[in-house]
């Protein structure tokens, strides 16, 4: 498998649009690895592309996602696979897909079209907290605001059985963030720095509680009651909306990518 950096880059064969969106998903990918959400190759990104035309003269959803067997901080614009709801991949590309990622992704965009990004990942703390039959627990500010716009949904396994998908949809509902039991954990938003922010706020929480279970004495934990998190959750939403978590968050983070993970966009 080719190492990333020796591609050629392909800004000019695709359009702006396409590498616009290429170059935030690949800064996505590197933000993960920065914040430490990845587990060597088996997890995933994926951004809708603007629909396009098949070979049979069809317009068809596409979006792209990453080549198996590359490390989060490697990916580039390049290097991303451009694929079809059906699996097929739609450029020249070395590389390939992971079966599990194409699973998980093509039925929360099939089922989502707000769901122009969705991030899945396997970390500690976020599987920690999936195997707990409570899930979630109100005892932050970082779960409160998003824990009522959370839903959960239940192991089936490797996700590579592609009726999986169907529950996985009914599950997700019209929530933005969800949690696989015993697996992990997804956001969706529209675009790159929503979905980001949105799993941030996330590991955040699952973090959080797992570190005050484990120091948790005698006096137990305080949980706020639902109503309190249905304030904060309303007081803290204006950041999950384009045009402030993406102009507030995002462009510090890009310049900080810039800085200190060079690269990904090529």
């Amino acid at each position: 498998m080719p190492a990333p950096e020796s591609l050629n880059c392909i800004k000019d064969m695709v359009s702006d649009v396409e590498w616009e969106l290429r170059c935030q998903l690949a800064a996505t990918y590197r933000l993960c690895a920065k914040y430490g959400w990845t587990d060597l190759v088996f997890t995933h990104i994926s951004v809708r592309l603007p629909d396009e035309e098949n070979d049979k003269g069809e317009m068809e959803e596409r979006f792209l996602i990453n080549p198996y067997g590359l490390l989060f901080h490697e990916i580039t614009a390049s290097s991303l696979i451009k694929i079809d709801l059906q699996g097929n991949i739609c450029q020249e590309t070395p590389y390939f897909i992971n079966p599990a990622g194409f699973t998980i992704h093509s039925a929360v965009h099939m089922a989502r079209h707000d769901a122009a990004c969705v991030i899945h990942v396997h970390t500690p703390y976020g599987i920690a907290v999936s195997v707990q039959n409570n899930g979630l627990r109100r005892y932050t500010q970082f779960a409160m605001q998003i824990i009522d716009d959370l839903a959960y949904h239940d192991y089936e396994g490797i996700a590579l059985n592609l009726d999986e998908r169907e529950q996985i949809i009914a599950d997700l509902g019209d929530k933005n963030l969800l949690m696989l039991r015993n697996h992990g954990t997804l956001t969706i938003g529209q675009n790159c720095a929503i979905a980001f922010l949105r799993m941030y706020f996330l590991e955040n929480a699952c973090k959080t509680q797992i570190l005050a279970q484990n120091g948790a004495n005698d006096g137990g934990l305080c949980e706020h009651p639902p109503e309190m998190a249905a304030t904060v959750s309303a007081q803290g939403a204006a950041a999950f909306h384009p045009g402030m978590g993406d102009n507030l968050i995002w462009p510090a983070l890009i310049r900080d990518l810039r800085r200190t993970h060079a690269g990904f966009d090529q």
